[in-house]
């Protein structure tokens, strides 16, 4: 009678710890970190707003029935468009604040270094607000996604539309690094493959306040096309200095290879008029943009968003439906490697892939800025001029240096 006491209490027992092995799982805790540019020259283009498009990526991914299982966080820092900065709060985050992805990262020079610190410590990095190619190129790795444009994108839409239509000489007032140079070089080999021809170059230091010197000698060199291989800050200057200088008028046409629907917004219709510009998501495309655009402006002081706040949105949503699939979030290779293999879908991109290299694949815009007298109300800055279909607008594979990407 003892014995088969004895065995009925163990038989109990471990009837209790099987049951609590198979009882539910406590939700995985995942931590999102938005690094960027909060109160720089790259602050109205990423900034708070991409705080904003991560939380309301996790607020829509949490109310599906997938979003129960996860528990998500997200925290911002500000890396001052330095890279030493940047590093040091991706290896803080990654090592000691168990952030699990690292979002947005404006400035190419910033961006290469998180790069490198995630494939180190096996995280993820979604890349929306960098531009440079060299991402999903040379320096790709398995760890990396680079969602909404690169250079390449910009280059082949702007660069190849101008060049066609008669702008068949260039100079290049540049960004002096990483982004600055990529999109120079990617631009460079847009005009001269389609029998274009640069004239010159000139490299300017980050966050500038004057151009004067540059612009007159992209004025002395007679090229038809000024190409503005810079942004946010810088492109806004350049193209307000050169409208004090009469460039325009005086027949040479300005090139903004990155321009933002908050450039455009600073300078406003008056001086940005003309403009031709290449961009991946505009607020005012469809119902599902106006939508997101109008709960964007509501709670960011009527700011309207921009194609990286879309762009960290889409991305955030992604990573989570990949980490929800795959029922953990800690071996960045692994969840990168499972958000390429899951179609991405979302309203603002909508239907696309993630190839090889990286690289998220979807159409890209080539607009021209509106006249003030076409605009009929708040941020209605753009006329669409054409639509790159998504398997033309980025690099193709067969030209990638990325070592994953195998080669035939």
């Amino acid at each position: 009678m003892r014995l088969a006491a004895t065995l009925l209490a163990a038989g109990s027992l471990l009837a209790a710890g099987v049951a609590q092995a198979q009882s539910p799982s406590a939700p995985l805790a995942v931590k999102i970190g938005v690094l960027n540019d909060q109160s720089g020259l790259y602050a109205d283009l990423g900034g708070p707003g991409s705080v904003w498009a991560a939380k309301k990526a996790v607020s829509d991914f949490m109310a599906t029935p997938a979003g129960k299982n996860l528990k998500v966080e997200v925290v911002f820092a500000d890396h001052q468009n330095k890279a030493d900065v940047g590093t040091a709060i991706a290896r803080q985050w990654f090592d000691v604040d168990g952030v699990d992805v690292i979002l947005d990262v404006p400035n190419s020079g910033v961006a290469l270094a998180v790069n490198q610190v995630a494939k180190e410590k096996n995280k993820v990095f979604i890349n929306s607000g960098a531009a440079a190619s060299d991402l999903t190129g040379k320096a790709c790795t398995p760890n990396t996604v680079h969602w909404t444009y690169d250079t390449w994108a910009l280059a082949n839409g702007t660069g190849k539309a101008i060049t066609k239509n008669g702008g068949d000489t260039w100079f290049f007032i540049t960004a002096d690094y990483a982004f600055g140079h990529a999109l120079e070089r990617d631009t460079a080999a847009v005009v001269n493959a389609n029998g274009g021809k640069v004239l010159g170059q000139v490299r300017v230091p980050l966050n500038n306040a004057d151009f004067s010197s540059f612009l007159l000698q992209a004025q002395s060199s007679k090229a038809k096309v000024i190409g503005l291989a810079n942004a946010g800050g810088d492109t806004i200057n350049s193209i307000k200095q050169a409208a004090e200088y009469g460039i325009v008028e005086g027949g040479q046409k300005l090139a903004g290879l990155l321009i933002f629907l908050s450039d455009v917004n600073s300078l406003g219709l008056k001086t940005a008029q003309g403009l031709t510009l290449t961009e991946a998501w505009y607020w005012d495309m469809n119902d599902d943009n106006r939508a997101f655009a109008k709960e964007f402006a509501a709670a960011n002081r009527g700011v309207h968003p921009t194609m990286v706040h879309a762009g960290v949105y889409s991305g955030t949503l992604h990573y989570l439906k990949a980490v929800a699939a795959l029922g953990a979030d800690k071996d960045g290779a692994a969840v990168v490697a499972k958000m390429k293999e899951i179609p991405t879908d979302d309203k603002l991109f909508g239907k696309g892939e993630i190839r090889a290299d990286g690289r998220q694949i979807h159409p890209m815009y080539l607009f021209e800025v509106k006249k003030p007298s076409e605009s009929k109300y708040p941020y209605d800055y753009y006329t669409l001029k054409a639509t790159i279909p998504a398997n033309e607008a980025f690099r193709p594979l067969s030209e990638s240096e990325c070592p994953l990407v195998k080669k035939s």
